[in-house]
């Protein structure tokens, strides 16, 4: 066990977390949903560093336009939402939404008519 800013923090031996102090409604995840245009050469390069920007700070791809990460809880997301504001394109609309854990889970997904497992937080702690 370790003393964390909030509390106390203690892991299991496999590594997970007991319980006692995160939760699905503490944890949240970082949803980036946009729309840039790509009529120039100059905005598709835009894109594209957006869309590099968002693979270095570890987003994964849930649809074409909207990417996806967890974090441990939101005040994390703060350097990183400032960081991304900074690649966002002077003709582009980006959204950034904060789901929490619990209500991501309860996300359905379909592949067609053919329902699909919603993807699952990193079982290991990021570090940061």
């Amino acid at each position: 066990m370790r003393a964390s800013g909030r509390g106390w923090c203690c892991l299991t031996y496999k590594g997970r977390n007991s319980g006692r102090n995160l939760s699905g409604y503490r944890a949240v995840w970082l949803v980036i949903m946009f729309d840039v245009p790509m009529d120039t050469p100059e905005a598709r390069r835009e894109y594209v560093h957006l869309l590099k920007g968002l693979k270095m700070e570890g987003f994964t791809r849930i649809q074409l336009s909207v990417y996806a990460r967890y974090f441990p809880n939101e005040e994390i997301t703060k350097p990183f939402r400032n960081r991304l504001k900074q690649l966002i394109p002077p003709d582009g609309q980006v959204r950034f939404v904060l789901i929490t854990d619990h209500q991501f889970g309860k996300m359905e997904v379909y592949m067609g008519k053919t329902r699909k497992k919603t993807e699952e937080a990193p079982k290991q702690m990021q570090l940061f």
